[in-house]
């Protein structure tokens, strides 16, 4: 693997944290440069994520920071492996952005994920078939070599499904139901796979049903992501110009808005009725 690295969530968040305990412990740049015998602009460098540093070196931070809480370490130093390492969503580095190979790996680390949906249904329940219909709307000039790339992406986050994976809840607008992406039978299939995946003890599925009017996202999606310690929740936020990851403060806004729409939002028995309903008036389309 090449030394070189691109500046990734991953390389962010761990230069974040050595800052933050080196501020907390008093120190300066130029005192950490000295402890690991480098000088300060590489420390800095660490610390803003240009060069990631590495787990010898987040240990010996750690110890001259007086981090001894070994869950703390512990998270630090899986987290240097990680920056450094190659997961299975880092062979798709040259195919897709950054932001979305960094996206797949809070998937992969999350304990849980809250999701709401206003436009298509998330990634990690769509069928083979949807995938396809909804990256060609997108970019109608990809090559098939492309799309089907990146629809090997999408399948391959799929594999956190599993009874021992994250817990995944999602509250879908309506509008994702009604909306016949690839046509009436390609919808069918995908509204027929929700209805499985609503099954399994992991997965809560709800709607939001259109007669609640106004919500409180009407910007549209968002994703929680609750990760292990020590890290905190990380948000994110899709837009037309790319993704924003957002923590603390603006996360907890995104999980409150998540709690008043599920006020609003039919309960499961009543959201798979309404998919079901769904599914049943494209049977003659």
């Amino acid at each position: 693997m090449s030394g070189k690295r691109g500046v990734t969530l991953r390389a962010q968040w761990l230069g974040k944290h050595l800052r933050e305990l080196r501020e907390r412990a008093g120190l300066t740049l130029k005192d950490a440069g000295e402890y690991l015998q480098r000088d300060g602009s590489t420390v800095s460098r660490f610390e803003v994520g240009l060069y990631p540093a590495r787990t010898p070196d987040v240990l010996a931070l750690l110890d001259l920071y007086g981090v001894t809480a070994p869950q703390a370490r512990e998270g630090l130093v899986r987290l240097s492996r990680d920056v450094w390492q190659n997961g299975w969503w880092d062979d798709y580095s040259g195919d897709v952005s950054l932001g979305i190979v960094d996206y797949a790996w809070l998937e992969a680390r999350a304990e849980s994920i809250t999701s709401f949906d206003a436009l298509v249904i998330p990634g990690l329940l769509q069928t083979r078939e949807y995938m396809e219909a909804v990256i060609r709307a997108e970019d109608p000039d990809a090559t098939d070599k492309q799309v089907n790339r990146w629809v090997e992406f999408r399948l391959s986050r799929q594999k956190i499904l599993t009874d021992d994976g994250p817990c995944f809840s999602t509250i879908l607008d309506e509008c994702v139901l009604r909306r016949p992406m690839g046509g009436p039978e390609i919808m069918r299939g995908q509204l027929a796979r929700l209805m499985q995946y609503a099954a399994a003890p992991n997965i809560q599925l709800r709607v939001l049903p259109l007669q609640a009017g106004a919500h409180a996202s009407p910007d549209g999606a968002f994703r929680i992501f609750e990760l292990p310690e020590p890290f905190p929740a990380v948000a994110y936020v899709p837009t037309p110009a790319g993704a924003i990851y957002v923590e603390g403060e603006a996360a907890d806004g995104l999980k409150l808005k998540y709690d008043r729409m599920q006020r609003n939002a039919l309960s499961t028995e009543d959201s798979l009725r309404l998919i079901t309903t769904a599914e049943e008036s494209l049977a003659d389309a």
